[in-house]
């Protein structure tokens, strides 16, 4: 690892993905964030419900934050180490976080961890294409019998619906 002061400004302007700028400066924590040097990229991996997925590979290959200059742990940091130290096995999320999936487990490998399965679940999409969601502000169920929107989400989700779901309970 190694420390970065590179702004979103820049590594946009150098094309979106970071180029390894602050690589080999010996660049100083003050006001710096701390890279992973990648020396792991994951290229591609399996999906529970998507088979193969092929990664954007300059992005599997970018030496990524895990450690913010305003002092937090970067978010893929912190789930795998999470992940891991729960006994995570699975891990079922919408199709928005495919991408930060391959960094995921290229943390997994730098660490001599197991990966957990993953599968990633299509995104429910409103009329202008948000994803529904509370950052989002989606809409609450409407009030009532929730059964017709569980319903619905199941045949979404290409889930099964049992034949007596009118006759299931809340709880059930």
């Amino acid at each position: 690892s190694y420390h970065c002061t590179c702004t979103r400004a820049r590594i946009h302007a150098v094309g979106g993905i970071y180029d390894g700028h602050c690589r080999d400066l010996g660049l100083g924590a003050e006001n710096a964030a701390l890279r992973l040097r990648q020396t792991r990229p994951v290229l591609q991996f399996s999906d529970r419900l998507r088979g193969t997925l092929i990664a954007n590979e300059p992005l599997a290959r970018e030496d990524f934050i895990i450690h913010r200059r305003d002092g937090l742990f970067a978010y893929n940091l912190a789930v795998v180490v999470d992940d891991h130290f729960q006994g995570i096995t699975e891990i079922v999320r919408g199709a928005d976080l495919i991408e930060p999936t391959v960094r995921q487990i290229s943390l997994y490998q730098h660490f001599g961890w197991q990966a957990p399965d993953y599968l990633h679940l299509p995104l429910a999409l409103n009329g202008d294409g948000n994803k529904l969601s509370k950052q989002n502000h989606a809409p609450a169920l409407p009030e009532g019998d929730p059964r017709p929107e569980i319903v619905r989400a199941l045949r979404f989700l290409n889930q099964a619906i049992p034949e007596e779901w009118q006759a299931l309970s809340i709880d059930d």
